[in-house]
């Protein structure tokens, strides 16, 4: 028998070895091992303490979650037929075994004898997390309910896994099914160079002439934002906004409303069974907001704030549309275009005037001394590390005495067969070894930028370039830990309506003119950004903020609505429910054909189910502790450092607002949200 890659690796995972073949056997290798590990553990032992209970069990999780993490991401980045057979296949296994442990009455004995014995007084504050954790997740899972309750627990969990694997498959093939050829070039008049090589480089690679505009972000965005052909804006526009949904031109092929339908309807089933009146309240279980009211009291907060500027926004946007575009009736298809023609009117600014300033290096040379500033870490490049794709790239981060603190894959560039969007992913977690060694941290950071063209180097808008300081600040966050425990090191065990502190802190840095220094640099000269430009973006920076805060607020509204109001006696009312939210709070009204809601996967196929209000939560978190570096200084070294020792590196050992009280010497308020929109002055 061969060996199988996914059992036999330590270290990194060997991708170029990787076969969807090895993918189930290996799993149900794992997961037989680990069930029969753990009787052994249970039945071994009289009493119960960390080091006979916990620590196997977290190596036990451990091995299982690094052989699943490179197949789980794989079917993200590089999604082929076999591979996806292989992944769904090993879903409900997954999932059965997560609601096996945590209905295990053996287990939740052997954990509350720890919880309520004097072991626990013995323990850290990390460790005790780790008990508290796990006895409100057994809770969670159902541990108190009679046995046929149980049963219908494990199958929804199961249905709910599915479900949302179907969903995600559906939004990336609807996005790769849809592509136009163009031969003739005044069909895209008005496209920047940039964006035309990108196309006709898309065209070469299927062996076709003239250009190729497909419905990945930067090729959509670019037609959408330059384009003067408003019938193509028209048609890529309905494409984009009916991906996997009843409408559009593949309306019906891979239709997300029956997915949709039945998440609602099985979250809300799988809360009441827990006791919680709906599956809202069951997602604030293990979040910082107290209740379903303070999550809406928030956002209706800042929708009142912001409401009054985004209408006189819109207004301004069709005043400016019908008199220098001639578009009196300015539709969905046109805002895009319209705004990039008023922020250059209004600015002299567009996207493309600042990407020779961001060429791929430059940025990240930049970011990785920002880092350095900050924290006094250094970040450099390791060659010859095994990746899943030929542009994907590894780099390692020092720690000011040359330790090894973290590691991360980096995989910038949009392509067919990834999914869309940007995202932190776990590797390996940080955990000392029963040897005492520690492991260290690895991360995959994931982005979908336009690729490098021709001879010249990947160029950066100023939007891409505060993506990836975003993914890289959740990156920091997970690599720079330093909790000996893998259940609250890095990410883990961090609220989730917390967990956007880090990374939205790190976008900050793009707007100062000392951080630009480091960042920015002419890809054919070096040149600085030069400082009327740098003006100009300054200026620009809150164009159109009050219309950005309600369309957040209309996305974070919905999903709270649609899991907090769900009635089983008239089903999940999607858009219904959008409508209504809509009245409320947006200004912007799209065309009855939108079905945005059919490609939202943060909420159906993501994390982020009764919790997309995390990014408003937590971006209120983020403006206040940057703040206290305005006061300070941008590059101070001691808030720098204060920050990294109680943020970055507590992970999810103790109560986030603790922490953030802690550095900031108060609770978070919403002034600095606010006057970093420039919704107050």
């Amino acid at each position: 028998m061969n060996p199988n890659p996914l059992l036999e690796f330590s270290g990194l995972p060997p991708f170029s070895q990787l076969k969807p073949e090895q993918v189930e056997p290996a799993l149900d290798y794992l997961l037989a091992e680990n069930r029969a590990q753990i009787e052994q553990l249970l039945a071994s032992n009289e009493s119960y303490t960390w080091r006979n209970l916990v620590e196997p069990l977290e190596s036990l999780e451990d091995r299982l979650e690094r052989a699943w993490s490179p197949i789980s991401h794989m079917n993200s980045v590089v999604n082929s037929d076999a591979l996806r057979e292989a992944y769904n296949a090993c879903l409900p296994k997954l999932s059965d075994y997560a609601t096996e442990l945590g209905q295990h009455e053996g287990l939740f004995n052997a954990f509350r004898s720890i919880a309520e014995g004097d072991e626990y007084q013995r323990l850290d504050s990390a460790q005790r997390k780790v008990i508290d954790n796990a006895m409100r997740d057994f809770r969670l899972s159902g541990i108190d309910l009679p046995q046929e309750k149980k049963k219908r627990y494990k199958e929804i969990k199961q249905e709910l896994s599915r479900l949302s694997s179907r969903f995600e498959e559906n939004v990336l093939d609807a996005t790769n099914a849809w592509r136009k050829h163009i031969t003739k070039q005044d069909e895209l008049a008005g496209l920047p160079e940039s964006a035309l090589a990108m196309a006709a480089q898309s065209a070469q690679g299927e062996n076709l002439t003239g250009w190729l505009i497909t419905l990945e972000f930067p090729s959509y965005f670019a037609v959408m934002s330059y384009c003067d052909n408003r019938a193509l804006r028209r048609e890529l526009y309905e494409a984009y906004v009916t991906r996997a949904s009843d409408q559009g031109p593949h309306a019906g092929q891979w239709d997300n409303s029956e997915n949709m339908e039945l998440l609602l309807k099985l979250r809300h089933e799988l809360a009441q069974l827990l006791g919680f009146p709906n599956y809202a309240a069951r997602s604030l279980a293990t979040k910082m907001a107290r209740d379903p009211q303070q999550v809406i009291s928030f956002l209706d907060e800042l929708a009142g704030r912001s409401i009054e500027m985004a209408r006189q926004e819109l207004q301004e946007l069709r005043d400016f549309a019908a008199s220098a575009l001639s578009l009196a009736d300015m539709q969905a298809w046109d805002i895009t275009y319209c705004s990039e023609k008023l922020r250059r009117h209004r600015y002299d600014l567009s996207q493309e005037d600042v990407k020779p300033y961001f060429p791929e290096d430059k940025v990240l040379s930049g970011m990785f001394e920002v880092v350095h500033r900050l924290y006094g870490m250094t970040i450099s490049e390791r060659a010859g590390v095994d990746t899943w794709h030929k542009d994907v790239r590894f780099f390692d981060i020092h720690g000011p005495r040359g330790e090894l603190r973290g590691s991360f894959y980096l995989d910038l560039y949009a392509r067919a067969k990834k999914r869309g969007g940007a995202w932190m992913d776990e590797c390996v977690s940080r955990r000392v070894l029963s040897s005492g060694e520690v492991q260290t941290p690895v991360a995959y950071l994931t982005c979908n930028f336009s690729p490098p063209i021709g001879k010249d180097p990947a160029l950066f808008t100023h939007d891409e370039v505060q993506t990836l300081f975003h993914e890289f600040g959740h990156g920091l966050h997970h690599m720079l830990t330093r909790v000996d425990y893998s259940g609250v090191s890095g990410i883990s065990g961090v609220p989730w309506d917390a967990v956007e502190l880090p990374s939205q802190f790190m976008e900050n840095w793009c707007w100062q003119r000392e951080a630009l220094e480091l960042i920015a640099g002419h890809y054919q000269t070096g040149a600085p950004l030069p400082d009327d430009l740098y003006q100009k973006m300054q200026a620009a920076r809150n164009f159109q903020s009050g219309m950005q805060m309600v369309r957040q607020l209309e996305f974070s509204m919905f999903d709270f609505r649609l899991h907090m109001d769900y009635d089983p006696k008239h089903g999940a009312r999607v858009q219904e429910v959008l409508d209504q939210v809509r009245e409320q709070v947006a200004v912007v009204m799209p065309p009855p054909f939108n079905r945005f809601q059919h490609g939202f996967s943060h909420i159906f196929a993501g994390g982020y189910a009764a919790g997309y209000y995390s990014y408003k939560w937590a971006e209120v978190l983020s403006s206040d502790a940057f703040a206290k570096f305005e006061e300070h200084g941008i590059f101070h070294r001691d808030t720098g450092l204060q920050f990294l020792e109680t943020i970055l590196e507590q992970g999810g050992a103790r109560d986030p607002m603790e922490l953030f009280i802690e550095f900031r010497g108060r609770e978070p308020t919403i002034d600095a949200l606010l006057r970093h929109s420039g919704i107050v002055a």
